[in-house]
């Protein structure tokens, strides 16, 4: 398969619903149509752990009934989403891409599951991650060329998208783990605020930079299940919940963005720097202001901070992993992955002043970012050093960092394409400013793809 962005159609499902409402579709025929792709695709794409079939059509037809009668329970009503198998669900296994996790189960949902099923959503079934989200990669196949990777950890999630199996699938992130899949599977995704979206009920991901994000096939999709999840499950304790509004933001053209290349644009390829800067150079003849680090010195002390950024995210996943990784190690080591068990043995030797130290740089480091919205609407990047790499590693982690030790808003457009395979322009954003980054990356699809303001 050729990956093209202006043509590629992947599942959407907001503009669904007049049709349901009118009745000349219904969320059963939705969800028979998405199992139709997975039994075709699943096979070789391989996104799924386990599925719950009869439940999910029980859900679509009860949903269904409500649209019969006018009252939806709200915006994903209906709506087919897979979950990322990093969270409990009542009626499924978590097993975490782990050994140690076989057959587990609790009987719970996760936060964010319950309040989906609250909202009428169809649960079909949990994605492939890798180890603990962050080791060792699953089975989990490239959509668009199954001998490459899907990325990870969410690497179900964005595949499953990516294959247009299903609308929605939530993912989560520390590293990248939201974006990177959906930049090498051709899916949106929004990785929010930090704290934005509730993360209880699933593995414990370092809680200064876990989020829980949203891969989807289309950028309205990907807001309003976030924007609705966040509304519904709340925040994490201690965080409020986004802003904005249901539904997708207008296009809003920027008016200046900073091109950032953090310690990432040294370990991308010549081809890949080529496409990128060919899209900043149309931006610029759009008549955005794009800046880079030699325009601009406080940008350049910016960049210095995303090249020290890599150092503090390494202390700071091992410090706040510690607990439950030793644990495992001590336990049961045989049953662990080799990057698992390395960390939860290099996490022993982490000092809590070491830990202290990352606190009051991060501290710092969140003021100089909230600074440059004084001057840019947002920051502009990549998402992956290139497109998704043939064989099983995951890759380079490197563009998806800063968001997270930072917890401010990130998301995928997947607008480039190199190699026929999907390649994702990262927009950065500024701390519960979630929604105007949307509206920016909505008036880059006009921008990019419809050359239209």
């Amino acid at each position: 398969m050729i990956y093209d962005p202006s043509t590629t159609q992947l599942l959407t499902f907001h503009d669904k619903l007049p049709a349901f409402l009118d009745g000349t579709d219904t969320p059963r025929a939705y969800l028979e149509r998405c199992l139709e792709t997975i039994n075709a695709r699943e096979p070789d794409v391989k996104a799924f752990v386990t599925m719950t079939i009869d439940r999910a059509r029980q859900a679509a037809d009860e949903a269904t009934e409500r649209y019969r009668h006018g009252n939806p329970l709200s915006p994903l009503d209906g709506m087919p989403i897979a979950i990322k198998d990093v969270f409990e669900t009542e009626d499924m296994p978590m097993q975490l891409g782990s050994p140690l996790f076989e057959g587990y189960e609790t009987g719970w949902d996760a936060a964010s599951v319950y309040f989906l099923r609250h909202g009428g959503a169809v649960v079909v079934g949990k994605t492939v991650t890798t180890e603990f989200a962050f080791g060792d990669p699953g089975p989990t196949r490239n959509p668009w060329d199954t001998n490459r990777t899907p990325g990870g950890s969410s690497s179900g999630s964005g595949a499953a998208v990516g294959a247009a199996m299903v609308p929605a699938a939530t993912g989560t992130q520390v590293r990248g783990s939201v974006l990177r899949p959906a930049c090498y599977c051709g899916a949106w995704a929004l990785k929010p605020s930090h704290g934005a979206i509730n993360t209880r009920g699933g593995f414990p991901s370092p809680p200064s930079v876990g989020h829980l994000g949203i891969l989807a096939g289309s950028l309205a999709d990907a807001w309003i299940s976030g924007y609705w999840l966040s509304r519904n499950a709340g925040g994490d304790a201690g965080h409020p919940s986004l802003k904005g509004e249901a539904i997708l933001p207008k296009a809003r053209k920027p008016a200046r963005v900073a091109r950032t290349e953090s310690a990432g644009w040294l370990e991308t390829p010549e081809e890949t720097r080529a496409i990128f800067d060919n899209m900043t150079r149309k931006l610029d003849g759009r008549g955005v202001e794009v800046v880079g680090r030699q325009d601009d010195p406080e940008l350049e002390a910016y960049e210095q901070d995303l090249i020290k950024l890599r150092e503090i995210m390494e202390v700071t996943l091992a410090y706040e992993g510690r607990w439950p990784l030793m644990m495992y190690a001590d336990r049961n080591p045989e049953k662990l992955g080799e990057r698992v068990l390395n960390r939860a043995l290099s996490s022993a030797d982490i000092t809590p002043e070491q830990y202290e130290e990352t606190l009051i740089w991060s501290a710092e480091a969140k003021v100089r970012h909230e600074a440059l919205s004084r001057k840019y609407d947002a920051l502009i990047t990549l998402n992956a050093t290139g497109p998704a790499p043939e064989g099983m590693p995951v890759g380079n982690a490197v563009y998806g960092e800063h968001s997270s030790q930072l917890g401010v808003p990130a998301l995928n457009a997947p607008l480039l394409v190199q190699e026929g395979m999907p390649l994702g322009i990262q927009l950065i954003g500024f701390y519960r400013r979630d929604y105007d980054l949307v509206a920016i990356a909505h008036w880059l699809i006009h921008a990019i793809l419809r050359d239209e303001d």
